[in-house]
């Protein structure tokens, strides 16, 4: 190993550091003091009750687990957006799982929760994978309630899925295990079937102080809208639990009696680890998001037996394609190539130099081909982002580079396999939708510790920003020193930098995770076999396009 390799080595590792100490944060949600209260109660946390209902010894992934992060900070924050998302198993049956989180703000709905609600209910969609309710909330956060009720895609959406899922013959299943109130009582009793637990549960549309005020009525809320009430005099929910490990289990009893599914039918042989050291990618990915390196080397350290059967290797070799297996599943890959790489054109012209991570009209050409034969084959997509962009200049635009790009755009558009997403490296502009981003309904997206999203990079956009900001104070007749040049420019950029960060995307959902690049396999597999639940229905059509 070279020098180079084990400073890129450190730096990574130093990332996946970061990231495990960022996690173990949020896994405490609101903090031990409010942890300590939920046991009092004689209530698990959210992350104990999942840990209880999931198979043990099966794998799970956490959906937008950043969720939140750095926000709302003049509210005291929202750890994990004050829910947490798990897809997993049950008796052997992949499923999701969404619990509120009681620690945080008693579990009261933001922004941010309604939105990773509703990326829980889509993947469950997407999927027709089975999702189970772990209902322990306040409901709507009464101070931004203008910004969680009433738009298209704000708290009411939760419901109107509730009513579509079920329709669709997507099981859901709700436990209430706290508080389920206002508008969000609707959602429990809106799936197959409701659970209650004794004592800690309780659904109504007001609670008791609500209820003197407006009829002045009196009444203690356990009578008003507790267990026995819904299992005995209103026949609101199905079962009544005596404690949280008990109305877990009841699910799990419903959930081993669930028939099989119908399959969409992805290939699938038997998992081969990849022959090359999956470590190695530490020290492969370059430290310097401008530096160069042979995404081949990343992907042979992804796939089944390193085994990558390239298509069209020598042309439009920015983008790579080609056939491979992931854990046993078979997966068409499209990958930016960050190397420098030398190609011709024509016999009678010279060879000319492309640069790595830049999307040339021969390579958007080449993947638009290779997008319609896997939609044709039935192959399920997986796309390695480390994209800079679509080429620029008077050659390319000449050369119909909108033209090719489009083409590209489209096909991703239409692909009716389903796309999983991995953000390695950069992720800007156009290349970030080229290689479908969260916009063309990746049914995963992911980024590693080293990925970067924005319109172009931190360097580029504050030089850009500085001009702008520079010529302003100029026509305003103020001078600008070489020494106020560089603070504005450290300033424009570290806001920038900011904003270009994995887990500032994160924060928001625009990516459903920042992971360990070693657990690559298992997203893609479990995304597969996610996918598998639900058959194509629909026939590939790239529509209209210029040829």
């Amino acid at each position: 190993m070279d020098l180079n390799f084990n400073k890129n080595e450190d730096h990574n590792k130093l990332l996946v550091s970061e990231l495990k100490n960022k996690l173990s944060k949020v896994k405490l949600g609101g903090g031990q003091k409010r942890i300590d209260k939920q046991h009092s109660q004689g209530k698990l946390t959210a992350r104990e009750r999942i840990e209880y209902l999931l198979d043990p010894k099966k794998p799970s992934i956490e959906i937008g687990a950043f969720a939140g992060d750095g926000m709302y900070e003049e509210h005291g924050g929202a750890s994990g957006g004050g829910v947490v998302v798990k897809i997993g198993y049950v008796k052997g049956k992949q499923c999701i799982v969404v619990a509120n989180d009681a620690t945080v703000k008693a579990g009261a709905w933001f922004p941010i929760t309604a939105k990773k609600n509703l990326r829980a209910q889509e993947i469950s969609m997407e999927n027709r994978l089975p999702i189970i309710y772990l209902v322990d909330s306040a409901g709507v956060y009464l101070p931004m309630q203008d910004e969680i009720f009433p738009d298209k895609e704000h708290f009411g959406r939760i419901f109107r899925n509730n009513a579509v899922m079920s329709s669709m013959g997507i099981t859901q299943i709700a436990a209430v295990m706290g508080s389920c109130v206002a508008g969000g009582a609707y959602l429990p009793i809106m799936s197959d079937e409701a659970l209650i637990v004794d004592k800690t549960g309780s659904i109504f549309l007001a609670g008791s102080y609500l209820v003197k005020a407006a009829i002045g009525e009196t009444i203690d809320n356990e009578t008003l809208g507790g267990a026995t009430t819904h299992c005995e005099v209103s026949g609101v929910t199905d079962y009544k639990a005596k404690d949280d490990k008990d109305a877990l289990d009841k699910i799990k009893n419903i959930f081993s009696k669930i028939g099989d599914f119908d399959k969409a039918g992805f290939n699938r042989e038997k998992a081969l680890k990849p022959k090359e050291k999956q470590e190695d990618i530490y020290g492969i990915l370059p430290k310097s998001r401008a530096e160069q390196y042979d995404m081949r080397e990343i992907i042979k350290r992804l796939v089944d037996d390193s085994d990558f059967e390239e298509y069209k290797e020598g042309y439009g070799q920015t983008i790579l394609t080609g056939y491979a297996r992931i854990d046993g599943w078979a997966v068409g890959i499209v990958a930016n190539q960050r190397k420098l790489v030398k190609t011709t054109k024509a016999k009678t012209k010279p060879s000319e130099m492309q640069f790595g991570g830049v999307i040339y009209s021969d390579s958007a050409d080449k993947a638009t081909r290779f997008i319609a034969n896997c939609n044709q084959k039935k192959i399920p997509l997986v796309f390695l982002q480390d994209v800079t962009g679509f080429m620029v200049g008077s050659k390319s635009e000449h050369g119909g580079i909108i033209k090719d790009g489009a083409k590209m755009v489209n096909a991703v558009s239409n692909s009716v396999v389903p796309k999983f997403t991995i953000i390695i490296g950069n992720s800007y502009g156009a290349g970030n939708y080229a290689m479908c981003g969260k916009a063309y309904d990746p049914r995963l997206i992911v980024a590693w510790p080293s990925a970067e999203l924005a319109v172009m990079s931190g360097n580029s956009a504050a030089k850009v920003l500085l001009q702008i900001e520079t010529a302003s104070l100029k026509k305003k007749g103020e001078t600008i020193t070489p020494e106020d040049e560089k603070e504005m420019f450290d300033k424009i950029k570290a806001r920038y930098d900011r904003q270009i960060s994995p887990y500032y995307a994160a924060s928001r959902i625009w990516t459903d995770a920042v992971i360990d690049p070693l657990d690559t396999r298992k997203w893609i597999s479990m995304g597969i076999e996610a996918a598998n639940h639900a058959p194509i229905e629909k026939a590939f059509n790239l529509g209209v396009i210029q040829v």
